[in-house]
């Protein structure tokens, strides 16, 4: 009897987890969600410098990715195209988002990583040449992307 009972106690537990395997799986196959799909960036968001900037490249090399810190748009809500304030390798720079990946509006590409390009105070980007596609919606933008644009070597 002593043996018959761990016999059914080894095979209650065989059945539980095999129980327990299509129960994780349909949960894991529902998606729910209690919030509604972003599409903006908010602050302390990571964010991937897609310039040829020294910055850039030592934040990629240290594997810290950068951070936003600043938004500059009424809500702080960052979209495309808009200016903010990034914080990389412990020092603060503005850049300008030219790619996201969230969700965007028809004919807007949707990119891999959140894009940032860097700029100094006067407005002049820091490096001189951007690594990714620009999206072509810039240009129909407000703001200075006349300059980030020109050194832009491909466009979506």
């Amino acid at each position: 009897m002593f043996k018959l009972f761990q016999m059914t106690q080894a095979t209650m537990i065989i059945r539980q987890t095999s129980e327990l395997v299509p129960l994780m799986s349909a949960l894991h196959s529902r998606t729910f969600r209690t919030s509604c799909c972003l599409h903006e960036l908010r602050k302390m968001a990571r964010v991937k410098i897609v310039d040829n900037s020294v910055l850039g490249r030592d934040s990629l090399l240290k594997g810290r990715q950068p951070r936003i810190i600043q938004v500059y748009n009424g809500p702080q809500l960052g979209r495309l195209g808009d200016k903010v304030l990034v914080s990389v390798c412990g020092e603060k720079k503005k850049g300008y988002i030219v790619g996201c990946v969230q969700k965007q509006k028809a004919n807007v590409p949707r990119f891999d990583t959140n894009n940032v390009v860097l700029v100094e105070d006067t407005g002049l980007p820091t490096g001189t040449r951007i690594r990714v596609p620009i999206p072509s919606c810039l240009r129909g933008k407000e703001g200075d992307f006349t300059k980030i644009l020109s050194i832009a070597t491909k466009f979506v």
